[in-house]
């Protein structure tokens, strides 16, 4: 342990039924440093923060800070320390102001009774000394996820943090958002905090951190200096495989029309016409709140549909709800898919078939032991790590949470996916999985559309990409003319001339 030592961990272990979670994870943190953390979804990173934030209790091992030795922490006790986490679900109460989250349980000014107005103050120059535009006496519930996670930020440095830990901050923010928080980032360094930076976006690694720690199945695999390393080595690290590209290879040609749309209007979005074939992957490109979700919530059901027609395999249909949508062999995987997605209180064998389980029951009756069947299959298909279907699916990783999501949508047997970021907030080998995943559904017969922000990933395994401005459709792109730059462009609003799509819709 060095003199700038901040934190040593040495031997941490946590085990939950069926699963060491950590298992002898040792590393170390300088004061000033970002230290980057990778692993695949199940690797321990949340457990090790949650270890670290004093949320959860180690079952052995010791704690360092600053020489002192702690068998484990209690959140106040890590607060009291300077230890600080934003997570990747932001901390927040929608309801009040930036400056009243800031200092949300905390004692500001003399006597006993608070100063709004000195709060208020107090929280705006927090957020001025981090180039910070925009008030402190705005309500949280009317601000963008970038400002949201800058009100985070503001109330670690009004703690006087010595340890941030940011839980893959960038996951909502846009590429423009992503240097402001950088900068930020690079300032809190600069005045001797230390930031261990998790994320699965390993450009990101590259860009800020110093060091870089990798983990796999709990235990601690290396550290190295970002200087010292590569992409490729670092995804060897995680994996414990070779992954020699990015995107796997896929040979289908599409087929016949699978599903249509017509001048569809309504949730913000305006007279949007496209369609997708059997056998192909279609991408939606667009800036943030350009009507991407709110398009592929009303061909789900999910959204009032006001004008236009839908059709599946050349047949008008009315999908005027998700049971709808479902019927007609349409499924969403959503964005949010702990919200939306799955039910966190439930077991994966539940989450996995209650979309089906009339088709599973014999009158009133459900039959259990298809039930399992169908959930074990598509637990092995999908390779979901997990001690049991019993498993409740909150104590799953972010990417086995996805998996979930996938496996209750497939069970209803649909014949047009649409995946709505669908590798948000997953590592590297989980990604490639989900990849492989989407070519096998398209060589299958399956139709797929693929809304991401992520535009490697959409060039990558698309065959056309559609670009969404301010609600309206701006371009169809074939995938001899994928450009990074010139989806972009289209993305922020310039129309593409003499697409089949522009004339349709004048």
């Amino acid at each position: 342990m060095t003199s700038n030592t901040l934190l040593r961990i040495e031997q941490l272990t946590k085990l939950y039924p069926g699963v060491r979670a950590l298992d002898g994870f040792t590393c170390d943190f300088t004061e000033g440093e970002i230290h980057a953390i990778i692993g695949e979804n199940g690797a321990g990173k949340s457990t090790f923060i949650k270890c670290v934030s004093g949320a959860i209790q180690p079952d052995s091992g010791v704690m360092y800070w600053k020489e002192e030795a702690h068998t484990s922490f209690t959140p106040s006790v890590a607060r009291h320390l300077g230890i600080e986490v934003i997570y990747q679900e932001f901390n927040l109460v929608p309801s009040i102001t930036a400056a009243e989250n800031i200092y949300l349980n905390e004692k500001t000014g003399k006597g006993v009774f608070l100063n709004p107005k000195e709060r208020e103050k107090a929280a705006q120059k927090i957020l001025d000394s981090l180039n910070v535009h925009f008030s402190a006496s705005e309500l949280v519930k009317d601000m963008s996820p970038a400002c949201m996670q800058l009100v985070e930020i503001a109330r670690a440095v009004s703690r006087n943090a010595k340890l941030l830990i940011m839980d893959e901050p960038t996951a909502p923010l846009t590429m423009a958002e992503v240097g402001t928080l950088f900068k930020i980032i690079q300032d809190l360094k600069s005045r001797g905090v230390t930031i261990i930076y998790i994320s699965h976006r390993l450009e990101e690694i590259f860009e800020i951190a110093d060091r870089v720690t990798v983990m796999r199945d709990g235990h601690y695999i290396t550290t190295k200096n970002i200087t010292e390393t590569d992409r490729d080595d670092l995804i060897h690290l995680m994996t414990g495989r070779e992954l020699t590209n990015d995107y796997p290879s896929r040979e289908v040609e599409p087929g016949e029309e699978s599903l249509r749309v017509e001048h569809l209007s309504g949730n913000g979005v305006s007279d949007i016409s496209f369609s997708v074939r059997k056998g192909e992957v279609l991408g939606f490109a667009g800036l943030v709140g350009a009507g991407r979700t709110e398009l592929m919530q009303v061909v789900y059901g999910a959204a009032h549909r006001e004008e236009g027609k839908i059709f599946r395999n050349g047949k008008e249909v009315k999908i005027t709800s998700p049971a709808a949508a479902l019927q007609n062999g349409i499924g969403y995987i959503p964005e949010d898919r702990k919200n939306q997605g799955i039910f966190l209180n439930y077991d994966i064998q539940w989450n996995t078939v209650i979309s089906v389980i009339k088709q599973l029951s014999h009158g009133p009756f459900t039959d259990r032991k298809r039930e399992v069947e169908v959930a074990e299959m598509f637990r092995d298909r999908f390779q979901i790590k997990t001690p049991g279907l019993d498993q409740k699916t909150r104590n799953l990783s972010g990417g086995n949470q996805q998996k979930v999501v996938l496996a209750k949508t497939m069970a209803c047997e649909t014949e047009v996916l649409i995946f709505d970021e669908p590798t948000r907030g997953i590592d590297v080998g989980a990604k490639w999985e989900i990849y492989k995943l989407i070519n096998e559904l398209v060589e299958a017969g399956h139709a797929v559309i693929m809304v991401s922000s992520d535009m490697p990933e959409l060039i990558g395994m698309c065959d056309r990409i559609i670009t969404i401005s301010e609600g309206r459709l701006t371009a169809s792109l074939e995938k001899s003319e994928f450009q990074q730059e010139l989806i972009l462009d289209y993305a922020s609003g310039r129309v593409k001339e003499g697409s089949k799509e522009m004339e349709e819709i004048a």
